[in-house]
């Protein structure tokens, strides 16, 4: 009986790994075992990444949001707690968006918050 192999499976297996690696420089490239290697971290830094992206996006609409509060005289914690307190529903992002495009308007929802 003759030697099985399984070459298209494991072929395809490679392949798909080598298309996975494709761009990246040198036997990261072309060569299968460091390559595998490579488009494992990748993988595992683009699926860490993801959620560290959000993470990031809220820390810096929060330092907008605070340098803007500190121009019109009110901190960052006064301000969210006075907004809650309102029950004005806006989320830090679209804060974020006014603050740096419309000072003025902020200023508005400033003052608006603090009466």
């Amino acid at each position: 009986m003759p030697r099985a192999t399984n070459a298209p499976a494991s072929r395809r297996r490679r392949k798909k790994i080598l298309k996975a690696a494709k761009g990246y420089v040198g036997g990261r490239r072309k060569l299968i075992t460091s390559a595998r290697q490579t488009v494992s971290r990748a993988r595992l830094s683009a699926y860490r990444d993801r959620r560290r992206k959000k993470r990031e996006f809220r820390a810096l609409w929060i330092i907008r949001i605070n340098a803007a509060c500190r121009l019109n005289g009110i901190s960052y914690s006064h301000f969210i707690n006075a907004l809650q307190a309102k029950g004005l529903e806006m989320d830090r992002r679209a804060l974020a968006d006014v603050a740096a495009r419309d000072p003025q308007a902020f200023a508005q929802i400033v003052t608006a918050v603090r009466s």
